[in-house]
């Protein structure tokens, strides 16, 4: 399901970002999860780094970020490791791109629970705003692509656009959302239906004292 990574040109990459390091705050940061970890121990924080490397990048680029090989082996340095070790976990794991993205990279589950429960349709509300998967629009601000399970199966269908998940959606709330996210509006982040986290819809049907606070049940049970 995963869609095709279109890599850019190696020399243009390396001309661009052959010299990225990390801001004096970042490096701070790098070191501060390096130092979560034992002596000689501190490629294990290589996922940590990845990580901010690419937040790093976004920042730059007023996007979602992505790893450019040379910033991939400035993070293997940073840490003592070989290239390909970095190289491995960057193209393992989905929440590393690879490729640039847009402003919003907005990543459409199509498993089994979300396909079910209208999927398709979020997909079409994308379709529909120009949106096309595995491509970014031309004006640099969406990159859509589906994905495999992202956790939220009780809340389907759901996207997950950079750092946020959007759930229990619609063609028509999708559409919203979009439009939202393209005029600079602010979005409600989460179920887009009356539901708390994920409580039945409606409401929670028992514990609802624990809605506004930690209830302590105890004494009811006398």
């Amino acid at each position: 399901m995963a869609d095709v990574v279109h890599i850019p040109d190696e020399a243009e990459v390396r001309a661009k970002w052959g010299g990225f390091a990390f801001t004096a705050a970042n490096k701070k940061k790098a070191d501060g999860y390096i130092a979560r970890y034992p002596a000689g121990r501190q490629q294990s924080a290589v996922m940590a780094l990845l990580d901010l490397a690419q937040r790093q990048v976004g920042e730059d680029t007023k996007t979602q970020g992505w790893l450019p090989v040379p910033v991939i082996e400035y993070v293997a340095a940073y840490l003592g490791m070989p290239f390909m070790r970095a190289y491995e976990v960057a193209t393992f794991y989905t929440m590393y791109n690879l490729a640039p993205v847009g402003r919003y990279h907005v990543q459409v589950c199509g498993t089994t629970p979300c396909m079910l429960r209208g999927s398709d349709d979020v997909m079409a509300a994308c379709k529909n705003k120009g949106l096309v998967k595995g491509g970014t629009t031309p004006d640099g601000l969406f990159t859509l692509n589906e994905v495999e399970c992202l956790g939220a199966c009780a809340n389907a269908p759901m996207v997950q656009i950079n750092d946020d998940n959007f759930e229990d959606l619609t063609y028509d709330s999708m559409s919203a959302l979009l439009d939202a996210l393209a005029n600079d509006k602010p979005v409600k982040i989460g179920p887009q239906i009356d539901r708390q986290t994920s409580c039945p819809e409606g409401g929670p049907t028992t514990l609802k004292e624990m809605v506004t606070a930690n209830h302590d049940y105890r004494k009811d049970w006398k």
